[in-house]
């Protein structure tokens, strides 16, 4: 049976493109690079003696071979996951450990979390703010909040927010007249295709490629904006209070729907536990209540 098996490293870079039809946003879920993701998928394609995905430039779909395949696949390490989760010793009920991306740490999560811990003050919080995808094992993470295409296999994911992404500049920055005048400013990228995107939704054709300083986070991006140090392409989700605070201002009505959403994401044998049904809850709560 072993010697059957495909290279098991291959199968979660193929998962995840399976999954999303993209090696590139494969790549940004595994914090792998596109060339990595593209490697594996053709190792597998070796090992199987088949195509499992069909290129169109920069595009890929799945053949009827690939998507049989990953059903399998996605079944397969699901019940991996669980079967992990069962041989773990009990972790303690009354501790909540949260993964979060430090963008909506920052500017949304953290400001609010002390009413969570009055409203529940037997439950001990641990925040990890990272951009790394949650190790539920490793780490003993209870819930991830997410913002991604999702959902993801082997874990229960439940969206509650959408966003949009729209420029944003320093309270003291002199605001410019059209979108096209933003291409003679400093533009703050955390992901080029962004605004790449947003441009054509304000009409303005590109004759040169985007350039400016990059952040990995989009906390970062926000931060040096509000500090007048060029135009950030911000999501709604993380700048809502630095703009009600007079911290930054919003520039133009054009705004980009985001493909991806924000989304718990929990093992499946934690998701129904009270602390994070509780946590959930009161997220879910705060956002309803503006």
């Amino acid at each position: 049976m072993p010697q059957r098996l495909p290279p098991l490293s291959t199968l979660r870079p193929f998962e995840a493109a399976a999954r999303l039809e993209s090696f590139s946003r494969a790549a940004d879920e595994l914090h792998l690079t596109h060339g990595a993701v593209s490697h594996q998928v053709r190792a597998l394609e070796e090992h199987l003696g088949c195509p499992l995905f069909a290129r169109h430039g920069k595009r890929v779909s799945l053949t009827a071979e690939g998507r049989a395949f990953a059903e399998r696949v996605r079944s397969a390490l699901e019940e991996i996951a669980q079967a992990a989760l069962q041989v773990k010793p009990a972790r303690r009920d009354n501790r909540l450990t949260v993964s979060v991306l430090p963008s909506f740490a920052t500017s949304w999560l953290m400001p609010r979390l002390i009413r969570f811990m009055e409203a529940h003050p037997k439950i001990e919080v641990s925040v990890m703010a990272t951009t790394a995808l949650a190790d539920f094992e490793r780490d003993e993470v209870d819930v991830a909040i997410r913002f991604g295409v999702g959902p993801w296999p082997g874990l229960v994911c439940e969206a509650f927010l959408d966003d949009e992404f729209f420029p944003v500049a320093g309270a003291r920055m002199k605001p410019p007249r059209s979108p096209r005048d933003l291409l003679g400013m400093r533009l703050i990228l955390e992901d080029r295709h962004y605004w790449h995107e947003w441009f054509a939704a304000a009409g303005v054709a590109l004759d040169r490629p985007i350039e400016g300083p990059t952040f990995n986070d989009a906390s970062y991006s926000v931060q040096a904006a509000a500090r007048g140090e060029g135009i950030a392409l911000a999501r709604r989700s993380i700048v809502g209070d630095d703009i009600a605070g007079g911290r930054l201002k919003r520039l133009f009505a054009v705004r980009l729907p985001a493909a991806e959403r924000y989304w718990f994401v929990s093992p499946r044998a934690l998701a129904a536990t009270a602390r994070v049904k509780a946590f959930r809850d009161w997220v879910r709560a705060e956002l309803a209540s503006g």
